[in-house]
């Protein structure tokens, strides 16, 4: 991988464990929490768009496609996101959401495409299992809790090998900006949350004045981290760039322990790293 990718990749991993940090702190925040980063980070990404689309002398002409479907997908990812950080613990939500993707990709391949991969690409999957059943602490009494963290974390990475796949299709087959793609995802999240927002604009305002700063914080750090990740895709391959940017896991599963408290911090920093692990041993193989 490139040196530029390998900056733009680290650089990725720490604003995305970042704002999954932030957005944690935000109990019970849910859609209307999700619409009102999704406002903010429209209103500061659309200047840059504005300039991008200036000095690339127009956008592709697909644009528009590729950006309802990514919006949808993002919009998708993140209320589920956020209803798993209300019923679990970021050290198992995170590195479970952030870790399955390539793991359910790799089944995917098998079940419906009759793929056959190489023992790397095994060995790795298993130990993503194997780190998964680390931080969930399965058979040490998580129960109904762990099952429900899994669950979310599960339907997370799904939501997001679906838009890792789409939005790279995006700016390499289409050719469409990285910033025109975040903007209008983020103004589509928006739109598509919108009247739900306004028959509760009385919590919105709450949940404003409760916790702006994490919100905020979201709506800058969260496109900054994926913005960061499409233009690394544009030196390196995603087959590297998606299980490099998977450092995230680590770094949040020690933010989640220094910062929120979350209990057992050995295991589950134990459990992220054998889930970086097996994600790195499916990118090389």
């Amino acid at each position: 991988m490139q040196v530029a990718a390998v900056v733009l990749v680290l650089g990725a991993a720490m604003a995305h464990a970042g704002w999954n940090l932030c957005a944690k702190a935000v109990p019970n925040g849910g859609a209307l929490f999700v619409w009102l980063t999704g406002v903010w980070s429209t209103v500061f990404q659309l200047p840059v768009a504005i300039v991008a689309i200036a000095v690339e002398g127009g956008v592709a002409g697909a644009w528009w496609i590729a950006v309802l479907v990514s919006g949808c997908v993002h919009t998708g990812y993140f209320v589920l996101l956020q209803r798993g950080y209300a019923v679990g613990d970021l050290s198992v939500v995170y590195p479970l959401a952030r870790g399955t993707g390539p793991m359910l990709s790799v089944g995917a391949a098998i079940l419906l495409f009759g793929e056959r991969p190489g023992l790397a690409v095994l060995l790795g999957t298993a130990g993503v299992v194997v780190g998964v059943w680390v931080i969930g602490g399965l058979g040490s009494g998580g129960g109904r809790s762990w099952a429900t963290g899994v669950g979310y974390g599960l339907g997370c990475g799904a939501m997001i090998a679906t838009y890792t796949v789409w939005d790279a299709h995006a700016v390499t087959a289409l050719a469409v900006s990285p910033f025109v793609l975040m903007t209008g995802s983020s103004a589509v999240q928006t739109m598509l949350l919108g009247p739900y927002a306004y028959r509760r604009r009385a919590e919105v305002a709450g949940i404003w004045a409760r916790h702006r700063a994490p919100v905020l914080a979201v709506a800058v750090l969260s496109p900054l981290a994926y913005v960061l990740v499409l233009f690394a895709m544009r030196y390196a391959p995603v087959s590297m760039v998606a299980p490099a940017r998977e450092l995230s896991i680590v770094i949040g599963s020690v933010g989640a322990w220094l910062l929120l408290g979350e209990p057992n911090p050995a295991r589950r920093l134990g459990g992220a790293v054998i889930v970086l692990a097996g994600v790195m041993a499916i990118a090389i193989s």
